[in-house]
């Protein structure tokens, strides 16, 4: 329906904590996830939290059907709509890996996630959704509900000396992003 503008890092919205949805199945929450989805594919995103397009919601979507070309060797992850998360470790073991943003445009950073996760919480139409997922999912999965939190990837980078700009770290990737 509609491309949203995604904000940058700097605005004071991405770090606000976003309340809890509570009309499910609504024209609204349907219209807002479609704008979602068509944002987060003209920005060949791997995921879109409501916050990074000024909507104060818990609410994430990530996934797609296909390689990603931000993301060229990473597994697809399935289609997800997920509102109102809870993450819960598995075990203490972290992965660090790199990871880019839609709200920092331009930059990649080494980031240290949970390497195992279950998540929780409702697709749209209220229905429960519960998963055990690993790896590239659970980094997505993590990065996406930092935004509900109003925390950005560079928060979490705890060396800097792996922390650049795309086209210098990566030249390959920055020619498929429209920074």
């Amino acid at each position: 329906m509609t491309v949203r503008e995604i904000l940058k890092m700097g605005d004071a919205r991405l770090l606000r904590m976003a309340q809890p949805v509570t009309d499910f199945d609504s024209d609204a929450l349907h219209l807002l996830i479609t704008d979602m989805l068509d944002t987060m594919r003209a920005a060949n995103g791997a995921g879109l939290a409501a916050p990074q397009i000024g909507v104060d919601l818990q609410l994430v979507i990530f996934g797609s059907f296909e390689r990603n070309p931000r993301y060229p060797d990473r597994p697809t992850v399935p289609p997800t709509v997920l509102i109102n998360p809870t993450i819960t470790p598995i075990g203490d073991v972290e992965e660090s890996d790199w990871e880019g943003c839609l709200s920092v445009p331009g930059l990649r950073g080494k980031v240290p996630r949970w390497a195992h996760i279950r998540y929780t919480g409702f697709d749209q139409y209220g229905d429960a959704i519960e998963r055990t997922v690993e790896g590239f999912h659970a980094r997505v999965v993590q990065h996406e509900c930092d935004h509900l939190w109003g925390r950005l990837y560079p928060m979490r980078v705890r060396d800097f000396s792996q922390f650049g700009y795309t086209e210098v770290l990566f030249p390959e990737i920055a020619a498929n992003e429209d920074d």
